[in-house]
């Protein structure tokens, strides 16, 4: 086929971990990048695991990343169904061809007999696999065997030779198909593996290029038998390299957040989180490490996925973080914000909302950061608790307050815009300038006597966003400490 067409096929039996994500994300990329379609199938044979709460939880991750598909159970396609619990009729018609073939032939063997021969074949210093006991059964005791109610599985016949294909990112690739064994393609429960089940899909769905972790390379080659054995064509395999930990090993929970979902609710935005995720093993070819979703998708190529593991860096993902979130307007922060200062029960009315964004946007390194940054805007001041009221003796405080409310007097809103904030600290810095009065006689005893605090947001904004009464309240407050 012309057109590109890949999966991302996920197991429904956990959240999305962010390995995962950034699998859903080279695929997402390679296919808009070439003009293709990017299929979600979801892998849901394991009956016992598979959840569809994890599935609408795999879902909404993916679309919060951006990652939207242009097939999948929630918008249908030409190819489906694309849950496998949907689609054993397919399975079950693959496996008797394979059978009448001769690909495949049934299995009687117990799980204690093969137990037997794996412990003989190790300690023989061999590889262990199937012996292939059931495979020279006549016709006529399978039949009989099957009679009688004996249970079997079905092994794929895996024929000798050496297994090769050209992997997008690793080169050539080749196998000893002596090492493999014949392998079981249907369970005697009636479930189908895993193997098979994903290349019944793959033939099924047309997938021309199958993009996934380093962890599948062993899988490939025996599905590249079973394409071969049903007479299709296998797609193109790229094999990208694990995520991992800091000190080396695999990326787990004692290192952190490891689901996007996680990320999502320390405060995290989705452009960085693509960001940062495409990042990792993929190189652009020069410095530049800003790149939204419509950018990677123009320079994004194969031939820039390294093999080589790609090591997590949270304070790499912090810093993207800061930076797309010091490009946000005002509102749009305050609007991710929100949630944030909700859960810390912290109400900001409709003209403070803007303000406080714009003032504690360049200190945020996640959006969960707002509420330590916001309190200033929201709580209480208690004069007598700061350690700072030595900044309210400084000369001409009295008239530094004075001065701020004749300039607050000259605006009728309860609270002020940015610039209009300026404005008033501009009229009390002129007025003070006439009157001989300095900087640090000004600014910090205006600071402490509004927030109790020697250092935070600029002064403006606190003029600006603590509102008209709540500021004239706390000058008042604090000439009993004059």
């Amino acid at each position: 086929m012309s057109k590109v067409r890949v999966r991302f096929a996920p197991s429904p039996t956990g959240s999305l971990h962010i390995g995962s994500a950034r699998t859903a994300l080279f695929n997402y990329l390679f296919a808009r990048h070439m003009g293709g379609v990017f299929v979600l199938r979801i892998e849901d044979t394991d009956m016992k695991r598979s959840l569809r709460e994890h599935e609408h939880s795999i879902s909404r991750d993916l679309h919060w990343l951006g990652l939207t598909a242009d097939e999948g159970p929630d918008v249908g396609g030409p190819w489906g169904p694309y849950r496998q619990s949907e689609r054993s009729h397919l399975y079950e018609e693959g496996v008797q061809r394979l059978l009448a073939e001769g690909h495949a032939y049934l299995c009687f063997c117990s799980q204690e007999r093969l137990d037997d021969v794996k412990k003989a074949q190790l300690a023989r210093g061999e590889m262990p696999k199937y012996d292939r006991q059931c495979l020279s059964l006549s016709a006529e005791e399978v039949e009989s065997r099957l009679a009688a109610g004996e249970q079997a599985t079905v092994r794929f016949k895996v024929p000798p030779g050496q297994i090769e294909y050209q992997d997008m990112i690793r080169g050539h690739l080749s196998f000893a198909s002596d090492v493999i064994g014949d392998f079981i393609i249907k369970r005697t429960d009636g479930g189908f593996s895993y193997n098979y089940a994903v290349v019944i899909d793959d033939m099924g769905m047309r997938i021309t290029h199958v993009i996934r972790g380093e962890d599948h390379v062993t899988n490939t080659a025996r599905q590249l038998l079973l394409f071969r054995a049903l007479g299709e064509e296998p797609p193109t395999y790229a094999h990208h390299s694990m995520i991992h930990a800091p000190d080396g090993g695999k990326l787990s929970k004692r290192h952190g957040a490891t689901s996007i979902g996680e990320f999502r609710d320390l405060g995290y935005l989705p452009e960085a989180m693509v960001n940062y995720l495409a990042l990792l093993a993929w190189h652009p070819g020069d410095e530049r490490e800003l790149f939204r979703l419509p950018e990677l998708v123009e320079a994004f190529t194969m031939e820039r996925v390294s093999k080589s593991p790609a090591i997590f860096d949270i304070d790499k993902l912090n810093w993207l973080n800061g930076v797309y979130m010091r490009e946000l307007s005002p509102g749009r922060l305050y609007s991710q914000v929100e949630p944030f200062l909700h859960e810390a029960d912290m109400h900001l009315e409709p003209g403070q909302r803007e303000v406080v964004a714009a003032a504690i946007q360049s200190n945020l390194v996640t959006l969960a950061d707002a509420p330590t940054y916001a309190e200033v805007f929201t709580a209480d001041v208690d004069l007598k608790d700061s350690p700072h009221l030595a900044a309210l003796r400084e000369p001409g405080v009295t008239q530094v307050f004075s001065l701020l409310e004749e300039a607050l007097a000259q605006f009728y809103d309860e609270y002020l815009s940015v610039e209009d904030g300026r404005a008033v600290v501009r009229m009390v810095a002129g007025a003070c300038k006439e009157h001989g009065i300095k900087g640090r006689s000004i600014y910090l005893p205006l600071r402490v006597a509004l927030t109790g605090r020697n250092e935070g947001a600029e002064l403006y904004y606190l003029v600006a966003g603590l509102g008209r009464s709540r500021v004239l309240a706390r000058l008042e407050a604090a000439r009993a400490y004059l």
